[in-house]
C-alpha cells in the first residue's frame, strides 16, 4: 500500500470524479490553503456547522444522539466555544475508488491554535461529503473560516482490491448529502 502523488490525484479527480468541485492546484493567497498538494488534498469546510451546546441539559449518547444537543449555524465565520465541539462537512463532495482508502488529518495552522479535526477514513467506495468533526481544545473561542481549508485528505491505494467495500456492506454514512450525526 501506497500514498498517492499530485499527479495521481489529478488524473483520478478527472478520470473518476474523485472529488468535486475539484481545484487542481494549492491555493493559498490570503486564506487557510486548499486543493491539490504534494502528497494530499486540502479540504475546505462549508458554511454549514452543527455547534455544542448545554442549553437543554442534554447527554451525549452515541447509541442515541440527542439532537438537542447541537444548535444549528450557518455563515462565513463559526465561532466554537471554548472546550467545545462542532460538526461541519465538507465543500467537496467524494466517490472514493475500491482500491482506495483515505487518511484525513488536520491542517498544522489550525493545530497551532488548538483547533483539532478529526475525520474517519474515507472508505473503499464510500460516498458523500464528509462530516468533519471540529474541537476547540483552548479557554478561548476559536474561529473557523468556510470556503478555506480544513485538512488534509492522503490517499492510500491497496495491493490489492478489497473483498468487501463501504458501499458493499451498505455503510450507513454512504451518500451522505448534509451533516449527519452519529447512527448505530
Amino acid at each position: 500500500m501506497g500514498i498517492k502523488s499530485d499527479r495521481w490525484i489529478r488524473k483520478m479527480a478527472k478520470e473518476h470524479n474523485m472529488i468535486s468541485p475539484f481545484e487542481e492546484n494549492q491555493v493559498r493567497d490570503g486564506v487557510i490553503s486548499y486543493g491539490v498538494s504534494s502528497y494530499g488534498y486540502d479540504i475546505r469546510v462549508a458554511d454549514e456547522f452543527k455547534i455544542f451546546t448545554n442549553v437543554y441539559s442534554a447527554i451525549v449518547d452515541p447509541k442515541k444522539f440527542d439532537p438537542r444537543s447541537m444548535v444549528d449555524f450557518q455563515g462565513e465565520v463559526c465561532v466554537i466555544p471554548p472546550n467545545s465541539f462542532a460538526l461541519a462537512r465538507t465543500v467537496e463532495y467524494f466517490k472514493i475508488p475500491r482500491s482506495i482508502l483515505t487518511i484525513c488529518v488536520g491542517k498544522s495552522t489550525y493545530a497551532r491554535c488548538g483547533i483539532i479535526v478529526n475525520v474517519t477514513p474515507f472508505e473503499p467506495e464510500w460516498e458523500g461529503f464528509v462530516t468533519l468533526e471540529i474541537s476547540n481544545t483552548t479557554p478561548l473561542p476559536a474561529k473557523i473560516y468556510a470556503n478555506e481549508g480544513i485538512s488534509q485528505v492522503l490517499f492510500f491505494e491497496g495491493d490489492e482490491i478489497c473483498e468487501t467495500s463501504y458501499a458493499d456492506r451498505k455503510g450507513k454514512y454512504q451518500n451522505q448529502q448534509t451533516i449527519l450525526l452519529p447512527r448505530l
